[in-house]
């Protein structure tokens, strides 16, 4: 996959995902980096939230920082004190103007591919099972890189992608938060 920059409908739901993976986890900001395999760079595609303004299109090299350790093996982390954390990449959050002291990220995966990251930045500081959290945000990621996948093969054609549309998704998500929060 290269991606230069969505089609509207996918930047659509990608800023859909990024929102709600926000919301979810009362983060200062949420991101979506799309893998670039012929660049070897991971693209900022949607954020909410810090940097959310300027970040878009952004690039930055596949092999470093905590998302570039995420895309490469393919599993989701948590680093709960950045400043202490090996893989934490601190001149590259400098550069996007947001330096976060937590993150939790999850790979977007389909058929066994790393497409890219989803990145939560600073997750509210409630008391949380880690695993819990992390296992959430995989389940998360996992949705994206469905939807990814079939507005991807609907956007080439011009026809309607079976399954839900992104309003069905947002409404389904909300409703999974709504359930969860009770």
């Amino acid at each position: 996959m290269s991606p230069i920059l969505p089609s509207d409908d996918t930047h659509a739901l990608l800023q859909s995902v990024v929102d709600v993976a926000r919301a979810i986890f009362a983060a200062a900001a949420s991101s979506v980096f799309l893998l670039d395999d012929t660049a070897g760079e991971l693209v900022f595609q949607a954020v909410s939230g810090e940097g959310e303004d300027m970040l878009v299109g952004t690039r930055f090299p596949a092999h470093r920082g905590i998302a570039g350790w995420v895309a490469s093996s393919g599993q989701a982390m948590i680093a709960d004190d950045l400043a202490s954390t090996r893989t934490f990449a601190r001149d590259l959050a400098e550069s996007t103007g947001y330096v976060p002291n937590a993150l939790m990220a999850a790979p977007l995966l389909s058929q066994q591919r790393v497409l890219g990251v989803l990145e939560v930045l600073d997750p509210s500081p409630r008391p949380r099972a880690g695993l819990e959290d992390l296992d959430l945000l995989s389940l998360f990621a996992a949705q994206a890189a469905i939807a990814l996948r079939v507005t991807g093969r609907s956007s080439g054609t011009g026809t309607t992608a079976p399954g839900a549309t992104d309003e069905q998704l947002t409404d389904a998500f909300r409703a999974f938060l709504r359930d969860r929060s009770h």
